[in-house]
């Protein structure tokens, strides 16, 4: 249910940067008290995000050297779409494909992440992957990462220790173990 009495009104738009990855706005906008104010935001063409897991209750993790925060991280598979219009399902496909060369018999949507709603509209598309089987990688020639096999429960406690930061990963690995129960 939407609370009409919270929604900013746009006045203007402005294109301040436009970049590979994403578009920088500031945005002249009403306040819905009738004040004028400025809001600056990155539009983003939106991502997947993959928990793959195997028969046995263990997740593929990426290990990446994150450039912003200049340290290698511990994730799930993920990636950006290719257009705001491509299935973000096919999306899903491709990048476990890419990133760690399984494929998967079932894919079940988890639902949206919005990473960071006060300053962007990415959205990332949350999916579990079952009945996985495995071939080659097929990495971007900018992109280099290692991948493990982690059990379920242990990158939940990770989690909840403050071990791994990731958003969409915390996000993802949460939801499915509450709906398988793990």
């Amino acid at each position: 249910m939407t609370d009409r009495s919270l929604i900013e009104k746009t006045i203007n738009s402005e294109n301040v940067f436009s970049g590979k990855l994403l578009n920088v706005f500031n945005d002249g906008i009403e306040l819905p008290d009738g004040n004028k104010a400025s809001r600056e935001y990155i539009k983003h063409v939106g991502a997947v995000c993959v928990v793959a897991l195997t028969d046995d209750n263990k997740v593929i993790v990426e290990r990446q050297y994150r450039y912003p925060m200049h340290e290698i991280t511990l994730e799930i598979p993920a990636g950006k779409l290719d257009s705001k219009d491509e299935d973000p399902l096919e999306a899903a496909k491709r990048e476990l494909r890419e990133e760690t060369g399984a494929l998967a018999d079932r894919m079940t949507y988890l639902g949206k992440f919005y990473p960071t709603p006060a300053y962007s509209d990415e959205v990332i598309h949350m999916y579990l992957a079952e009945g996985l089987s495995f071939g080659d990688q097929s990495l971007d020639d900018d992109e280099f990462l290692t991948i493990d096999l982690v059990p379920i429960s242990e990158l939940a406690d990770r989690i909840l220790e403050g071990d791994i930061p990731d958003g969409k990963t915390q996000a993802a690995i949460l939801a499915v173990c509450r709906k398988l129960g793990l």
